[in-house]
């Protein structure tokens, strides 16, 4: 069980990851200062993907982006949960 957990958050953690890039490609091709703002303010990612990007595949990535972010959510509460605890 705690295999198929770390599968389900790695395979999340990379989804999440390759559409993040796909993302802040297209924010450093905008300009250079959108694309640190993006890299470096932790939510402002989500402000850019809802307002400024604009992708002929927008809805896919952002699903993906969405559903990589819940896998790999899901599968490190659900691994935590599990995980023996040593006090």
């Amino acid at each position: 069980m705690m295999m198929v957990l770390m599968l389900v958050g790695a395979v999340g953690g990379i989804v999440q990851l390759v559409c993040s890039i796909f993302i802040l490609i297209h924010a450093f091709q905008k300009s250079v200062g959108t694309g640190f703002m993006v890299l470096c303010i932790p939510c402002y990612i989500f402000y850019y993907l809802h307002t400024e990007f604009q992708h002929e595949k927008k809805d896919q990535i952002v699903m993906a982006f969405y559903g990589g972010l819940a896998l790999n959510l899901i599968g490190q509460v659900a691994q935590a949960a599990l995980m023996p605890r040593r006090f």
